[in-house]
């Protein structure tokens, strides 16, 4: 259950930052939709490796049993 409140917690915010990036210029012309789906997936990644290291870190700590 706390796995998923992080989760609900940290997509958004990860998004958010992931949104001061600006992969423009990597990509070739008119490739928003690809750029939009790396966003996600980056997002999600990061979301997902943020949530398991905190919970990595309280169980090591005993915060959460």
């Amino acid at each position: 259950m706390i796995k998923v409140i992080l989760y609900l917690i940290t997509i958004p915010l990860s998004i958010w930052v992931l949104e001061s990036i600006n992969l423009n210029g990597l990509f070739k012309r008119n490739r928003i939709t690809q750029i939009k789906i790396l966003y996600l997936m980056l997002s999600l990644s990061l979301a997902y490796l943020v949530t398991n290291f905190l919970v990595d870190f309280a169980n090591n700590f005993n915060f959460i049993r």
